[in-house]
C-alpha cells in the first residue's frame, strides 16, 4: 500500500494489501446514534442524485481513510474536482495504526465520516447500516464484475466502492532466479525446495518477509485456503463459512495443517534474519536491494516502492507453491478494501455525485492508472504502466485467478490470526496450540452476523 503501491506499509508507504486500503481495516462496530436524518440520496439513481445537488451552496465532504500511500493521488482528484464543482470542499483525514479503533469510536459517538474505509467481503455486511445503497448508481455499473461482487452485501446491494483492484502474489527477482539457474518459476512444493537449494548454492537468500505485520499473514494464508477448498470440492467461501461455523478443522485439510505451516517454516528458515522485526518497509527494501529472491505476503501496491529504490528492478509474479499440484499455484485478484458513503450524511447526495464523476469521467478513468497507478476497479480503463499489472494480464489469459478468500472473514479475525502466527514463529506457541486458537478465533470473530 504505498502511495505508489498499495497496502500496508506503515509510514510512507502504507499498509495492507488490498484495495486502496489495505491497511488493516476493520471489523464489527458498536451501535450508531446517527439514524436521524436518513438522507434518501443513497438510494437514488445517479441521474437523480446529480439533479438534487445545489451547485451554489458550499458543501464540505469529510473523508476518513487508512491509506497514506494514496495521499498524493487523492489530493490530485480533490483538486481536479474543485474545477468541476467549485462549491465542494473535500477534507481528507488519513491514519494508519489505529484506524479501525478510531473509526469504531466515531461511529459509536454518532459522528460517522461522510466517507470511510473498511475491508470488503464480510465487512460489507458489518457496516451495512451505515452505508448508502449504491446499487443503481453509475459507479456501480462501471465496476468490473469481480470488484462489484466484492462490494456487494449478502442481500445483493452494492454498499461500497474500491479505489483499486488488487493483486496478491509471490513476487520474485527475475535476475536472482536466473543467476541461480532457475528457468521455471516454482509452482509445486518440490520445485520450491529445488529453487531454494539452487539459490543458496549461489549465496542468495530465498525469502524476504514482513512478519512483524499482522496483515501479511492473511495474504499468504488465502492461497492455501483456496487450495484446501479445491481439494474438498467446494468453493473458498463455503470452506471459510464451515470454519466459522466450527464444522471443520485444519486436520481435515492437509494443505492447511501441513503445507501452510511447512511453507511458513521454510520462509523463516531460508529467509532474512529476525523475521518478527521486519516490517513492510524493511521487507520492500530487502527485496528491492536484491537481498532476497522472493517476497512474501504482499501485492501490486509494492511495485512503485520497489522501483523507487531500484529503478531497473526486473519483477516477476507468481502464485504460491501450495501443494504438489501446479494448478493450485494461482495469483489472486479482486478488491479487498472498500470506501463507504455514510447514508445518514447531510451531504450523501453530493458525495455520491463525486464518486460517480470519479468512476465515469475521462479524468477519473485515467486517474486510476496514471495518478494512483493502481489496477482500475472499473471496466474500460487503461492498466498502469507497471510490470505487475501487465504480467497479471498475461497470466490471466491462460490461467484462472484464485479466489480473494480473505474477503470471507473479518479483519478482527485476520488480526488475531496474524498475532497467533507471530507467536508460532516466535516459539511461544506450538503449531497445534496456534491452530486451536486460530479455529476458536474464526468462530468468535469470523462473521458479520
Amino acid at each position: 500500500m504505498r502511495k505508489r503501491g498499495q497496502h500496508h506499509v506503515k509510514k510512507i508507504y502504507a499498509v495492507s494489501a488490498s484495495l486502496l486500503l489495505f491497511g488493516g481495516l476493520l471489523a464489527g462496530c458498536g451501535g450508531n446514534n446517527n439514524n436521524a436524518a436518513n438522507n434518501t440520496a443513497g438510494t437514488n439513481g445517479g441521474e437523480n442524485a446529480a439533479t438534487e445537488t445545489d451547485s451554489s451552496k458550499p458543501v464540505t465532504i469529510n473523508m476518513f481513510t487508512a491509506s497514506p500511500e494514496y495521499t498524493d493521488a487523492f489530493n490530485a482528484y480533490i483538486a481536479e474536482y474543485k474545477k468541476v464543482k467549485p462549491n465542494v470542499t473535500i477534507n481528507l483525514e488519513i491514519m494508519q495504526a489505529d484506524y479501525n479503533t478510531v473509526l469504531k469510536s466515531k461511529i459509536a459517538a454518532g459522528s460517522t465520516p461522510d466517507v470511510f474505509q473498511t475491508t470488503a467481503g464480510g465487512d460489507i455486511d458489518t457496516f451495512a447500516e451505515y452505508s448508502a445503497d449504491l446499487t443503481n448508481e453509475p459507479l456501480a455499473a462501471a465496476m468490473t464484475d469481480a470488484v462489484r461482487a466484492n462490494m456487494t452485501s449478502s442481500d445483493g446491494k452494492v454498499l461500497g466502492l474500491p479505489v483499486k483492484g488488487n493483486l496478491f502474489v509471490l513476487m520474485y527477482n527475475k535476475k536472482l532466479l536466473a543467476d541461480a539457474g532457475i528457468t521455471e518459476v516454482p509452482k509445486t512444493t518440490v520445485e520450491l525446495d529445488d529453487a531454494i537449494t539452487k539459490l543458496e548454492a549461489k549465496g542468495i537468500t530465498p525469502f524476504a518477509n514482513a512478519y512483524k505485520e499482522w496483515w501479511v499473514w492473511k495474504h499468504i494464508f488465502q492461497h492455501f485456503v483456496d487450495a484446501a477448498a479445491m481439494d474438498a470440492g467446494i468453493d473458498a467461501k463455503t470452506l471459510v463459512a464451515n470454519f466459522i461455523a466450527g464444522e471443520t478443522t485444519f486436520k481435515d485439510h492437509p494443505v492447511l495443517y501441513d503445507n501452510f505451516f511447512n511453507f511458513i517454516d521454510t520462509t523463516v528458515k531460508h529467509g532474512t534474519d529476525k523475521p518478527l522485526e521486519r516490517d513492510s518497509n524493511a521487507e520492500v527494501s530487502d527485496f528491492a536491494l536484491g537481498k532476497a529472491a522472493f517476497m512474501t505476503g504482499k501485492g501490486a501496491w509494492d511495485e512503485e516502492a520497489i522501483k523507487k529504490i531500484t529503478p531497473d528492478f526486473d519483477l516477476g509474479i507468481a502464485g504460491y507453491p501450495v501443494s504438489d499440484k501446479a494448478e493450485q499455484s494461482q495469483i489472486i485478484t479482486g478488491a479487498d478494501q472498500a470506501l463507504r458513503i455514510n447514508k445518514d450524511s447531510a451531504v450523501a447526495a453530493e458525495t455520491i455525485e463525486f464518486f460517480n464523476w470519479l468512476y465515469t469521467s475521462d479524468y477519473g478513468k485515467s486517474w486510476f492508472s496514471t495518478v494512483a497507478k493502481v489496477i482500475p476497479p472499473i471496466k474500460d480503463a487503461p492498466m498502469p504502466d507497471l510490470q505487475m499489472p501487465k504480467e497479471m494480464d498475461e497470466i490471466l489469459k491462460t490461467e484462472k485467478s484464485g479466489d480473494l478468500s480473505v474477503n470471507y472473514s473479518l479483519d478482527t479475525f485476520h488480526q488475531k490470526f496474524g498475532e497467533l502466527m507471530q507467536a508460532y514463529i516466535g516459539g511461544s506457541k506450538t503449531k497445534d496450540q496456534a491452530i486451536d486458537e486460530i479455529q476458536k478465533a474464526w468462530i468468535q470473530f469470523g462473521s458479520a452476523e
